[in-house]
């Protein structure tokens, strides 16, 4: 273990506890590689009383990459108490970056280990068992997340906060066009915004397929069960507290948190 990295998870993981935000890491823990970012993330695991639920993709969409200032997509960890089932009550007090993002959530079925060659679609899909319409409520730890750069953003999670896990899709999601596929969401009476699948990646398979190779250089094996969701496909929502929010992905099924 290299106690730099276990020393800076342990600052971002104390600042995601608290609800407060930091400028920067200590210098001597600052990451300057994306991979130096995934080595301070790991660390994070340690944190959770249970195992890893899975990953999320940040800055799938051109506009969550303006939302981050990077300029591809970043890996985070999911975190099984951070995971809420449809419907849930969550609060916004600690949350800076006060945005809501509709995603397309795959379980896997089968494990997926880290190889050397990269991962096909086809292959990728053959692992998956099932999909999940869902909403992230991503958060920062750093205090301008626009200005600290990729590695520090990986490090930071990938900005990970708070999943809501819609139900099982039932509809023959196998045989449907996600990247066409649309997605509704309406935030308390304010507004509603249109996303589609092809804004990230140009398809959720493959934002989906993206993360399994990234993690897989990475040498990090995939366990059946776990959940990976593929990034917003629609603009971030500003939200405010006491407000209902919901995600119409029409025959894939509706998701749904009330924020307080």
């Amino acid at each position: 273990m290299h106690s730099s990295e276990a020393a800076g998870a342990e600052i971002i993981w104390q600042a995601w506890c608290d609800g407060t935000t930091i400028d920067h890491l200590p210098e001597s823990q600052r990451p300057r590689t994306r991979a130096a970012g995934y080595a301070i993330q790991a660390h994070l695991e340690a944190f959770s009383a249970h195992p890893r639920a899975g990953w999320k993709i940040a800055a799938t969409s051109e506009a969550g990459q303006r939302h981050i200032n990077v300029d591809g997509p970043l890996a985070g960890r999911l975190l099984a108490e951070k995971i809420a089932p449809d419907g849930a009550e969550l609060s916004l007090t600690g949350n800076h970056m006060r945005v809501a993002e509709p995603e397309f959530a795959f379980r896997l079925a089968q494990p997926i280990l880290a190889r050397g060659a990269e991962y096909s679609v086809a292959e990728v899909f053959a692992a998956v068992g099932d999909l999940h319409p869902a909403i992230e409520l991503p958060d920062s730890r750093f205090t301008d997340y626009t200005a600290v750069g990729a590695p520090a953003l990986i490090a930071d999670n990938a900005a990970a906060r708070d999943l809501i896990l819609g139900p099982v899709v039932t509809a023959d999601w196998r045989g449907m066009d996600l990247a066409a596929h649309p997605v509704v969401c309406t935030v308390g009476g304010r507004y509603t915004r249109e996303g589609l699948g092809s804004n990230v990646l140009g398809d959720p398979r493959k934002a989906l397929t993206w993360c399994i190779n990234e993690l897989s250089q990475l040498g990090i094996d995939l366990n059946a069960g776990e959940v990976i969701t593929t990034g917003t496909a629609a603009v971030p929502m500003d939200l405010e507290p006491s407000e209902l929010v919901t995600a119409d992905f029409g025959e894939l099924g509706t998701t749904t948190v009330v924020l307080t």
